[in-house]
């Protein structure tokens, strides 16, 4: 596999937008229904970021945030940030998938997902440090919308949709290495310049993202998180959200879920009720068989036994 990432240089970057209209016009997004005018004196918040966050129907914006420039005869610098999925090596969304609906692109690394999979836990929302992943219906089922890395564009040879639109080089594409090469060449240029703040994000963060970015005056103007982590809590919490198409028995199915995953185990089907032994499938998260057969193990047996889920001692389960 050949890590790619994207480059994203703040300093060179105009706020024009062009990246989320690109990105809206590849994955076929609409546009959300907003004010006549949102910059008008009655609900206008101060801020320009335009929608305010991520939504189920825009995977990328540009964040505007003003400061206090010592370097600027005006006195007033402007920050642009991008908000999008960072495309973690340690993807906590990947690792708390019990579905497998996430999962990392082995030509590239980036971390992209199939809705057909996803159950619609949001386990993911609570792994993610970065607060990326959103949701929509799709015909009565609630399934993950966020950037896909592009990764199909990729794979004919084309770059990602956002980088194509930058007209003044803010955005790249190319292997992590040449980007990681790039983005070390224009930090030197800027400290050069007297911007002791700038810094580049993403090289180890996460151990390692492939979205790679130059922020001319530091983290916090621009909005990114320092320090990164996977929330410690979000195992917990992952085992408590009820899993939308199951309802009864889900904290149980959530446990399961998260010991099959962490052992490697096969997650096609799963026991997840001691007391009858009904098994269900987490692709549709219906019940596929009543009681407990003679092929299938409860829960408590296949993680006290060490074996995996729905096998009995002696199967093959390789």
């Amino acid at each position: 596999m050949t890590e790619m990432a994207i480059l994203f240089d703040s300093s060179r970057c105009t706020g024009c937008r062009g990246c989320q209209v690109a990105c809206k016009c590849w994955n076929d997004l609409p546009s959300e229904p907003t004010a006549e005018n949102p910059y008008d004196s009655v609900n206008w918040d101060g801020k320009f970021t335009h929608p305010a966050d991520l939504n189920s129907c825009t995977r990328l914006i540009m964040t505007f945030e003003d400061f206090e420039d010592e370097k600027s005869q005006k006195r007033v610098g402007w920050a642009f940030g991008r908000r999008a999925c960072q495309h973690c090596t340690n993807a906590g969304c990947v690792n708390m998938c019990p579905a497998g609906a996430l999962y990392k692109d082995e030509e590239t690394g980036m971390v992209t997902y199939d809705q057909d999979k996803c159950i619609g836990c949001q386990n993911c929302s609570a792994a993610c440090p970065y607060d990326v992943p959103r949701y929509e219906d799709r015909g009565g089922k609630t399934v993950i919308n966020k950037c896909s890395g592009c990764v199909d564009r990729i794979a004919q040879g084309m770059m990602p949709a956002c980088v194509t639109t930058c007209q003044p080089g803010a955005l790249q594409f190319g292997t992590r290495e040449e980007m990681i090469a790039l983005a070390n060449e224009r930090l030197q240029l800027l400290r050069d310049r007297g911007y002791e703040d700038a810094c580049i994000y993403g090289e180890n963060e996460m151990e390692g993202l492939h979205v790679i970015q130059v922020l001319k005056h530091g983290t916090k103007p621009h909005g990114a998180v320092e320090n990164p982590q996977i929330p410690p809590a979000a195992f917990l919490s992952g085992i408590m959200k009820p899993v939308t198409a199951v309802g009864a028995g889900a904290t149980v199915l959530g446990l399961a879920a998260m010991f099959g995953l962490a052992a490697g185990y096969k997650r096609d089907t799963l026991v997840y009720n001691d007391g009858n032994g009904d098994t269900i499938s987490l692709e549709t998260g219906e019940v596929t068989k009543q009681g407990n057969g003679p092929d299938e193990r409860t829960v408590m047996e296949a993680i006290t036994e060490n074996l995996p889920i729905g096998k009995k001692g002696g199967d093959d389960h390789e």
